[in-house]
């Protein structure tokens, strides 16, 4: 798959996979129906409105039930492939609880709405709770006045920053309220589910303490967004933490999975196939975001540029509000981790701020 010049819709940037991963399920489940992976282990689609059109989700055997983990999108299609997977294909079969990897609507989406349907808990993160929430309880929180300063300071212009600090963000909203009450994952648990144990691990850059599952004796790494096949998940920084290094954090979790893991795991991933080559992977990622950051070096070694003028450096190509959030937030990811390791610095002048090679 050649490497992609915009980051896909829902904010994930493209980008070959090496030649050494090995996908032993190229053929996925249709959209709202399961394929059994491992035993008592299903995998399911559903479909996402972007270009990036789908999410995987998991059922894991749990005693007389399913346990599900991640649940995509809040909106009328997601709920009906769920209805007709629960009406069809696991007809008579019961959901036991909801575990939730990270924050993002295409997994966390459905989770109120399944916890609520069925009476069961929701199991996910401190971060991926409160986030969730936050986003629920101040819904026009990123379209407020802060946010779009944010994105005029880094050289936008009036109308772009506009669209993207108003329709850019509409998808974070399609959730369903969650349940009051959850149960906390922290790395380092261990969870049972049905016959199997499964390590608790956690990774940062994409979502804060993003969870991920180990199960050590079968070798299967629920890898939720972290590690993906063909794409790099989505990297940004945002209007309340301008000055963040999440990008720095995101190659710490890579280099931290390649040493904890072994390599022959199978990795199921958030989204696209299941694969063999943890290892591989996790250094093909930490050598496309390098790649990225001597792109923005190379460009402000001519002059310094606001975030605005790299972000067609790194993505050339025209970009819809929605596009230009996560293309705009992934490149200031690129230059905050440049200017912590003390290759670039910022400079004022008068209302902009431009990102400059330190002498």
């Amino acid at each position: 798959m050649p490497e992609k010049t915009a980051a896909p819709s829902d904010g994930k940037a493209g980008l070959a996979p090496p030649a050494e991963l090995k996908f032993p399920h190229a053929q996925p489940p249709e959209n709202g129906k399961v394929k059994e992976i491992a035993p008592g282990i299903l995998w399911l689609r559903m479909p996402l409105p972007f270009q990036l059109d789908h999410v995987n989700i998991y059922l894991i055997r749990d005693g007389d039930g399913w346990a599900v983990l991640d649940t995509g999108i809040s909106n009328d299609v997601s709920k009906q492939a769920w209805q007709q997977l629960l009406g069809g294909e696991l007809a008579g079969e019961k959901l036991t609880r909801v575990i939730v990897t990270h924050f993002h609507p295409d997994h966390i989406g459905l989770a109120g709405w399944l916890c609520a349907q069925h009476d069961i808990p929701l199991l996910t993160s401190y971060s991926a709770y409160l986030g969730c929430q936050n986003l629920s309880l101040d819904p026009k929180s990123l379209e407020s006045r802060q946010s779009f300063d944010f994105y005029m300071q880094h050289g936008m212009s009036e109308e772009t920053a506009t669209l993207v600090s108003t329709r850019g963000h509409e998808y974070l909203h399609q959730v369903e309220p969650l349940p009051t009450t959850y149960l906390r994952l922290l790395l380092g648990d261990m969870l049972t589910i049905g016959d199997r144990r499964f390590r608790v691990l956690s990774g940062d850059g994409h979502a804060p303490e993003q969870i991920m599952l180990y199960c050590e004796e079968d070798k299967l790494f629920f890898a939720a967004d972290q590690v993906i096949a063909r794409i790099s998940p989505n990297i940004s920084v945002w209007a309340g933490e301008p000055n963040g290094d999440p990008l720095g954090h995101y190659l710490r979790s890579l280099r931290w999975l390649s040493a904890e893991m072994p390599g022959d795991v199978l990795v199921l991933p958030g989204h696209q196939l299941p694969f063999y080559g943890l290892h591989t992977r996790c250094a093909e990622l930490v050598s496309h975001h390098e790649f990225r950051c001597d792109q923005i070096m190379s460009a402000c070694a001519e002059r310094p540029r606001t975030v605005a003028e790299l972000v067609p450096v790194l993505f050339p190509r025209p970009l819809d509000p929605h596009q230009m959030s996560f293309a705009f937030t992934e490149t200031l990811a690129h230059a905050n981790r440049l200017a912590r390791r003390g290759d670039v610095e910022w400079e004022k002048q008068q209302s902009k701020t431009l990102c400059r090679l330190k002498e």
